[in-house]
């Protein structure tokens, strides 16, 4: 697999694995071969994936912020990357309740269908109802006030607490920035040589992706539930997928617009991370490869991706605030509801303001998703109809979040004269034969 690009090995593990996993359910001792000796190997490739997550947003943050030698910079660059992210999700959101409303999946939903559905689902769907019951009853303010960790320690040991991790290393680079030069040079040289270290760590686990893929996707085809309940929500899961495509072409569009770069060249750089992220369904596994794509092969510097990317895999979930005004709009239909306009554009301020608050993490939007219906007045005992098909388009919806974070700094570090050549490095580039 040595003479493939990455994005084709990874590419030939996902097709292998969906190919392997048909051949599986054939026998029936398949699945739970596949479950019990197959499926360890894709979650081995996850958590060290993620076992890099915090390293990398602590080094890389504090080195980006670091290196900007002037907080004035830190400001311009912040309030840029966040109206820019904020300006996506609004055309996210007013996209998918666009194609919802021409193509009104929901009235396809038959009522025995719905019935199943809920009676089968509804267990999974009780479990994100009360998670999200326990953030609503949060006060105004909550969001804010978890913002700021009482110990960073705390907040490193655990993925779901990035904003805290964020929040920290911008801390503790303007720290760096205040103090004089000759206090702060070791701080910044440990910080730039630890950065080196993670990315290189980055490339050593990319070598496992394409069997990491393969194992994960074969996990996935065994575990679906039944080919019927797709068929009956069909039509929904078109209309995400639709308005999802329908935003990586804005992307690349505002990507020309800004940048003058044409689209092959965005997507030849990204594609690696965007399977990466079909494979995973979370931004925060994919931040590692989204960063060191958009540094080597975008051609976005070092101190724009390790401030853009991770606060854009927190914030940035495009994809899952689209697929937020879908789910809701199409619940609605499925219970004979008609949403006025000033409910829709209710729903274009929750789901933008959801997303914010979404953890990178498979699964997520499905929690959010109980706030905007809650918001719009919908029932949320119908989130069991849509729990069936959520997970692969949870897969989808992270591609378009993770292309999102990607065009952004695109745009973001051209605007302030950050944006070059792309400048690959080999994953044995610095290693010499003794």
């Amino acid at each position: 697999m040595k003479k493939l690009a990455l994005h084709w090995q990874i590419l030939l593990g996902m097709v292998v694995g969906v190919v392997f996993a048909l051949i599986m359910v054939k026998f029936e001792w398949g699945p739970e071969f596949v479950t019990k000796w197959i499926k360890p190997f894709g979650n081995i490739f996850i958590n060290a994936l993620k076992l890099i997550a915090v390293p990398l947003i602590l080094a890389s943050l504090i080195k980006g912020v670091s290196d900007l030698k002037d907080i004035s910079k830190l400001s311009k660059m912040g309030g840029r990357t966040i109206i820019t992210y904020v300006i996506t999700t609004i055309i996210a959101v007013s996209i998918g309740l666009t194609i919802v409303n021409v193509i009104k999946p929901g009235k396809s939903i038959s009522e025995d269908t719905r019935n199943e559905l809920v009676e089968s689902y509804k267990g999974d769907a009780d479990s994100r109802i009360a998670a999200a019951e326990k953030q609503k009853e949060s006060g105004p303010l909550q969001a804010l006030e978890d913002l700021v960790p009482g110990n960073i320690f705390n907040a490193a040991s655990d993925n779901g607490n990035m904003l805290q991790v964020i929040f920290f290393a911008i801390f503790f680079g303007i720290g760096i920035i205040l103090i004089p030069d000759e206090k702060a040079k070791p701080v910044k040289d440990f910080f730039d040589g630890f950065n080196e270290v993670i990315l290189k760590l980055i490339d050593l686990i990319m070598l496992a992706a394409p069997y990491g893929v393969f194992a994960l996707l074969a996990a996935l085809v065994v575990e679906a539930p039944s080919t019927d309940l797709f068929k009956a929500l069909g039509m929904y899961a078109i209309s995400v997928v639709i308005g999802l495509v329908l935003m990586i072409f804005i992307y690349a569009l505002l990507v020309y617009l800004f940048t003058g770069k044409k689209p092959g060249f965005f997507f030849n750089g990204i594609s690696p991370a965007q399977l990466l992220a079909f494979s995973t369904s979370s931004s925060a596994a994919t931040l590692p490869v989204t960063m060191e794509r958009v540094e080597e092969h975008l051609g976005v510097e070092e101190d724009v991706t390790s401030f853009v990317l991770p606060i854009g895999a927190t914030i940035n979930m495009d994809g899952t605030s689209l697929y937020q005004a879908v789910a809701a709009v199409f619940i609605a239909q499925a219970f004979g509801m008609n949403l006025d306009f000033a409910t829709q554009m209710g729903i274009i301020a929750t789901a933008t303001l959801a997303s914010i608050g979404s953890a990178a993490v498979p699964g997520a939007g499905m929690v959010m998703l109980v706030i905007v219906l809650a918001q719009a007045g919908i029932p949320e005992a119908g989130l069991a109809l849509i729990f069936a098909v959520d997970r692969p388009l949870d897969m989808c919806r992270t591609v378009v979040n993770v292309t999102g974070d990607a065009a952004v700094s695109m745009m973001v570090a051209k605007s302030v004269d950050k944006l070059g050549e792309p400048k690959a490095r080999e994953w044995d580039e610095n290693y010499k034969k003794k």
